[in-house]
């Protein structure tokens, strides 16, 4: 099978129960690696904070030590949680890596918090209302956009002489597709999590695209959470860690990322049970052959350009094997 898309990955930067958090991150640089090898077109960090079981709470260093360890692959933030940040901090990180790895790296930007509440307070971070002024003032930043008269036109972007990398949008709304559209962002659209179709948001997006510096055309990312494995039995186990996980996070029960021995041993509360039944509908699980297909089939009924996979297993070991055999079933082909 030769897929008519793009294939590329996210990173969360798992901290599996038993591991350190040095291994975790030591992780994260053998997948670039191996991705990198696959033939996956890019690699995104999320931004998440106050998680045990995620140590991707800043994108930009992760980012920055992929791409030092990786030859063709893209790197970006998938994406930074712009409320959390100055807008004049992420301009210089972005810069930053831009002039370090120039034309490989890619600002992906969120308007979620990555965090409960306490984190959100902790972080000082805006609320929602004020996403819209601080991507406008990001922007600004950017391209000197400022008026003579305003007091931001006096601060110059170090480092200078290089712009932001291409940015893109992330949502799961028709809103957000549009906003993504009318700036002439690219727009990745978070099916891993959200039961709203991606159609018709796409449709919106391309429907109010305006070209811009970073995108003559309209550039869209399915975003899908799959688990792969030689049969489907396998699969199935490897993916209770998972789903055990995720319900005990949504139940305040913090903590690392569960083997699925113990994780299938665990008893789960009636509002547990509910969670994973909700939510079990957006988990691809099963042998790559099948979930190629799967997968082959929602980027086209999505009309999506591109599609980017993110895998929460256990095992750092299997988790790479995952992306290796949707890779060879999809007709990735490898970089030497």
């Amino acid at each position: 099978m030769s897929a008519p898309f793009a294939l590329s990955l996210q990173d969360l930067a798992p901290i599996a129960q038993g591991s350190s958090t040095a291994e975790a991150m030591a992780e994260t640089v053998k997948l670039a690696q191996a991705a990198d090898r696959l033939g996956y077109q890019r690699l995104w960090y999320a931004e998440h904070h106050g998680m045990p079981s995620i140590a991707s709470s800043v994108p930009e260093i992760l980012i920055g030590s992929a791409a030092s360890a990786t030859k063709t692959i893209r790197v970006g933030s998938g994406g930074v949680m712009l409320l959390n940040h100055a807008p004049l901090r992420i301009a210089e990180a972005y810069r930053t890596l831009e002039a370090l790895h120039p034309g490989r790296i890619d600002l992906g930007i969120g308007r979620a918090p990555g965090g409960d509440g306490y984190a959100m307070r902790a972080l000082r971070s805006g609320g929602g209302e004020e996403f819209s002024a601080y991507l406008a003032e990001l922007m600004a930043f950017d391209e000197d956009g400022f008026p003579p008269d305003h007091p931001f036109s006096r601060v110059p972007v170090s480092p200078g002489g290089v712009r932001l990398p291409p940015k893109w949008l992330l949502g799961s709304s028709g809103a957000s597709a549009q906003a993504a559209g009318q700036i002439g962002f690219g727009y990745a659209f978070a099916a891993h999590f959200s039961h709203t179709p991606a159609a018709p948001a796409f449709a919106a997006y391309r429907a109010a695209f305006t070209p811009s510096s970073d995108f003559a055309e309209p550039r869209t990312i399915l975003c899908l959470s799959v688990i792969a494995a030689p049969t489907i039995e396998e699969a199935q186990y490897l993916s209770s860690s998972q789903a055990v996980n995720w319900a005990r996070f949504l139940t305040g029960e913090q903590r690392q990322l569960t083997p699925p021995e113990e994780a299938l041993a665990h008893k789960l509360t009636p509002q547990q049970e509910q969670i994973i039944a909700h939510q079990s509908s957006l988990w691809l699980v099963g042998s790559a052959e099948d979930l190629a297909q799967t997968i082959a089939d929602k980027a086209r009924e999505a009309a999506a350009d591109e599609v980017m996979l993110t895998t929460t297993i256990h095992s750092y070991d299997l988790r790479r094997r995952s992306f290796a055999l949707i890779a060879e079933a999809l007709g990735v082909s490898p970089r030497d």
